[in-house]
């Protein structure tokens, strides 16, 4: 099983969530860096076992918990279309 680990902690912009993304999962030059992008290179990323872990969710500043939010449900939504996949919230 393959691991990822998504560290935002170091996350002081929206678009630096994105820069981590886009480098910890390889997403091409042309990611959009917004939710739709974030979906579209995520559904049906890959077809072995993978396991992400996510790190510094919570401290993320209060005002990005809907946007935060948007990106578990993206992250759920991965897992239930491609089940090979998940992700755990560590901290």
């Amino acid at each position: 099983m393959q691991e990822i680990i998504l560290d935002f902690t170091e996350c002081k912009y929206l678009l630096d969530l994105h820069k981590e993304l886009k480098e910890k999962f390889g997403f091409p030059d042309y990611y959009g860096e917004n939710l739709s992008a974030l979906w579209d290179c995520l559904d049906n990323y890959c077809n072995w076992d993978l396991i992400v872990y996510v790190r510094g969710i919570y401290e993320l500043p209060k005002e990005w918990n809907e946007y935060i939010d948007k990106i578990l449900r993206i992250f759920n939504d991965v897992h239930n279309s491609t089940p090979n996949i998940s992700f755990k919230v560590i901290s």
